[in-house]
């Protein structure tokens, strides 16, 4: 406003002075006298006069088109966003609905299916409620919108679970590793979705700008990737995929505290002074929690981003090499050390050149970075060499593809030989000599049987060993009882079993 003011009164002062000067020209030019001072100052005094009204006009057009207060529906926002948060009946179907397509589209790689049910999803209701309650200071619909974001949480995790627990597709997608890990470009699209949603949202005029923020940011597909990491034992995917969800949906709900700030929204009003400092003591907590580590997790993101293109750039410059060709290459960023793998083949590389390498690294600001090159090391690479990259892409990808499926086949094999071993160990016992001990130290019994019976008790079934004993000649029920209970006593203690049984036959 103060320079919109400076603006005017400049203009209308140069307005002032050149209305003079005219009038006294005018005066000159009726007595037939003219002024050279005069004649050389109108042009200059109307090109000032011109810019300010240039720079006003633009003030204007840029005002009229980018502001945000019209059009604008306080009310009629806070109204719509907190009907959007409520998580019960219907809303609660539509989302299991939608978390069962979306885990399907990611199950069979389908983005138009993943999309669908992005479009149907109720997740963007209680995060923009977080930020409107943060921006507004309304600590009881910050409560409620929590509690319905954690209610729809874990609801989509049961259900993305119990989807890929039961299907018998288990093979990760495209689709759904690209879920697995958050990146910087991730970050900026739930900002810019969020203040798209909420710019959306607090018009009179609202449109359908929710739908399309819910595909942007995609909220649903990490929660579905979540969910395939419980059911499949992946923790690096569920931590990873819930890790891109919460940190969507916090810059969601910041960029949406941002604009209700801006547009000035209404504050909660207490009637007690002591309520309102409380309360606002605890918006205050609440806002450093969620936003210190956000920000600690968007500058992480801005480093690596940074890595990795610093790495692109010293790959590309430096590693064309005569001879030489790069067939695949992987960068790894962690806080500590970070590793370049680069695959290639033809001319190997010495370490005089990788010592080189290496310093260009440095110089490239690449610390702290491990550079492993992984070449051939006999003459075979001169064949290879010869043939073409797609030739070579592909019998590499076959090999490593089969040697894959050979390891994986063969420890999987040998884990079910060690199941099938230790249980022969447990059921396997030293028949031969407890059957020359038996008749030793129980002369009067005749035969001897070994077997493992299976009991159900309920529905779970159990196995036992019994041993069977036929007696030479006819006992007392007391006599053979007092006998099976020193043989079983010493049977359990011989053999080292928790469970034995002796029947006779």
């Amino acid at each position: 406003m103060e320079w919109r003011n400076f603006v005017a009164a400049k203009l209308e002062k140069l307005k002032g002075e050149q209305g003079e000067i005219q009038h006294e020209m005018e005066e000159k030019t009726n007595s037939g006298k003219r002024d050279n001072t005069s004649s050389t100052a109108e042009p200059k005094l109307g090109l000032n006069v011109k810019f300010l009204r240039a720079l006003v006009g633009i003030r204007d057009f840029a005002r009229s088109t980018m502001f945000l207060g019209d059009d604008m529906d306080q009310e009629g926002t806070i109204e719509t966003i907190k009907k959007d948060m409520v998580f019960r009946g219907y809303v609660v179907w539509i989302l299991i609905c939608s978390i069962f397509i979306a885990s399907i589209g990611l199950n069979l790689n389908s983005t138009a299916v993943i999309i669908g049910a992005m479009l149907i999803s109720p997740l963007m209701g209680p995060i923009l409620a977080i930020g409107l309650s943060v921006g507004t200071n309304d600590w009881e619909v910050l409560k409620k919108a929590l509690k319905n974001f954690g209610v729809m949480v874990v609801v989509a995790l049961i259900t993305s679970t119990l989807y890929f627990f039961i299907t018998p597709l288990h093979e990760a997608q495209p689709e759904l590793l690209a879920r697995t890990k958050p990146t910087f470009l991730d970050a900026l699209i739930a900002i810019f979705g969020g203040l798209a949603g909420i710019i959306g949202v607090s018009r009179r005029n609202r449109g359908n700008v929710i739908p399309g923020v819910a595909i942007a940011t995609a909220l649903m597909p990490p929660l579905c990737t979540a969910g395939y990491g419980l059911a499949n034992g992946e923790w690096s995917f569920f931590f990873g995929a819930f890790y891109l969800f919460t940190l969507n949906s916090i810059f969601i709900a910041g960029a949406t505290f941002l604009i209700v700030r801006y547009l000035k929204f209404p504050l909660v009003s207490f009637v007690n002074a002591e309520t309102e400092k409380k309360v606002k003591r605890y918006m205050i907590a609440f806002v450093i929690i969620v936003i210190l580590p956000s920000a600690w997790i968007f500058y992480g993101l801005v480093k690596e981003t940074i890595f990795l293109g610093k790495a692109e750039n010293f790959i590309s410059e430096n590693l064309s090499l005569s001879g030489t060709e790069i067939i695949s290459k992987k960068i790894t960023y962690t806080d500590t050390i970070s590793r370049i793998d680069i695959f290639i083949m033809g001319e190997p590389i010495g370490n005089q050149t990788q010592q080189q390498l290496e310093k260009i690294m440095l110089e490239k600001g690449l610390k702290n970075t491990v550079l492993k090159i992984h070449q051939p090391k006999d003459v075979s690479s001169d064949i290879a060499g010869k043939l073409s990259k797609e030739v070579r892409v592909g019998i590499l990808e076959d090999l490593y593809k089969r040697n894959e499926e050979l390891v994986a086949e063969k420890d999987q094999r040998i884990v079910q030989l060690e199941k099938q071993v230790k249980k022969y160990q447990k059921d396997a016992i030293p028949f031969e000599g407890l059957n020359k001990e038996i008749s030793i130290q129980y002369p009067n019994v005749d035969r001897v049987a070994y077997a493992v019976s299976l009991e159900m008790i309920g529905p779970r079934i159990d196995t036992i060993p019994t041993f069977m004993v036929k007696w030479k000649t006819d006992r007392s029920v007391q006599s053979k009882d007092s006998e099976k209970t020193i043989m079983r006593a010493w049977l359990k203690q011989r053999l080292e079993l928790d469970t034995l049984r002796i029947i006779e036959f």
